[in-house]
């Protein structure tokens, strides 16, 4: 099975936005040397937590900085950018990192209402528009557009003979239906907790339609693991990720990622605490046998031909041993 790394630059406690810009490429380049296949880099705005505003900057660095891995964005908030300048962007980084460059996309804000506001001041951005755009990459990519096409004659420059890999991004059945139609690979995010996740793989694999983008349905599940020699360790290291997702959920502001005294030290309610177990339902944690057996039987029951893997852990000594654990339980070829 193929694995991959999710990133979302959370800023931790007590560390800058260089420490995590750094560690970022850190992480890379361990997971190149581990035999992950992907590295993804999420976009998000106006979060103080968050440090990926634009993901497309951070893979021409991060590219640069590892070897093998394919990078890409997991992903670009496509309703707010012109198809015609994402194309551009990443034909770009696939002229620089040939067969290295995933384009995953989203329908999703990145970001609260007022930062939708700013990144669409002056235009509008209606997600009704979103297959389309899906439609306009494939004939950008590929020099295609249909002769009654509205830019017919424009070529996302520059013009290379290879091109980044197509990823819908979603965590409901209408991604599914839309990945499915447009004929794009599909990545659902298990770890948002969202149901209905083996239903939309199934209903994408089902309704696949061969496109431009790909012959055959290829699709990957996002899923929140943690690793530890101990179980008991693992679930230490979850801790932090609990706290901000129970946060995020109640619409707090969020200036960094919480350490662990910070949790230690939070007042939990009843209320709260069950949220937290039910978070716990879904995600991943346990020991390397335990971790592998458990994602082996997610993408089972998702029928998902690839995991990646979000790991939020506020010590990144243990985040690192967390991603070099599963490497090894699953044995990928390592460098």
């Amino acid at each position: 099975m193929k694995l991959s790394v999710l990133e979302h630059g959370h800023i931790n406690e007590g560390r800058s936005v260089q420490d995590t810009l750094q560690e970022t490429v850190k992480l890379a380049q361990h997971a190149d040397q581990w035999g992950y296949s992907r590295f993804w880099m999420s976009e998000h705005h106006g979060s103080g937590a968050l440090s990926f505003s634009s993901p497309e900057v951070m893979i021409a660095h991060v590219a640069a900085h590892t070897d093998r891995i394919r990078v890409g964005s997991g992903g670009v908030m496509l309703p707010h950018y012109s198809a015609y300048k994402v194309a551009e962007n990443f034909r770009l980084l696939e002229a620089l990192h040939p067969g290295r460059i995933d384009l995953g996309i989203g329908r999703a804000p990145g970001g609260m209402p007022i930062a939708s506001r700013a990144l669409n001041e002056g235009k509008s951005s209606n997600v009704q528009f979103f297959p389309q755009q899906i439609a306009d990459l494939g004939g950008y990519f590929h020099e295609q557009l249909p002769e009654d096409h509205r830019f017919a004659s424009l070529v996302a420059g520059p013009s290379v003979p290879t091109v980044p890999e197509v990823w819908l991004l979603g965590s409901s059945s209408e991604g599914a239906r839309i990945a499915a139609a447009q004929g794009t690979s599909y990545a659902f995010a298990q770890f948002f907790g969202t149901p209905g996740g083996e239903e939309a793989m199934k209903h994408y694999r089902r309704h696949f339609k061969p496109s431009i983008l790909n012959d055959k349905p290829h699709s990957m599940i996002a899923v929140s693991a943690f690793c530890a020699e101990t179980e008991e360790e693992a679930a230490e290291l979850a801790r932090s990720n609990e706290l901000f997702f129970l946060r995020l959920g109640r619409g707090l502001e969020q200036s960094s990622f919480p350490s662990l005294e910070t949790v230690n030290n939070y007042p939990y309610t009843a209320m709260e605490m069950e949220q937290i177990r039910q978070r716990r339902s879904f995600s991943i944690v346990g020991t390397p046998d335990q971790v592998k057996d458990k994602i082996t039987a997610m993408a089972e029951r998702h029928e998902a031909d690839e995991v990646i893997i979000a790991s939020a852990v506020h010590s990144f000594e243990a985040r690192l041993r967390s991603f070099g654990l599963i490497a090894e339980a699953f044995g990928l070829k390592q460098d």
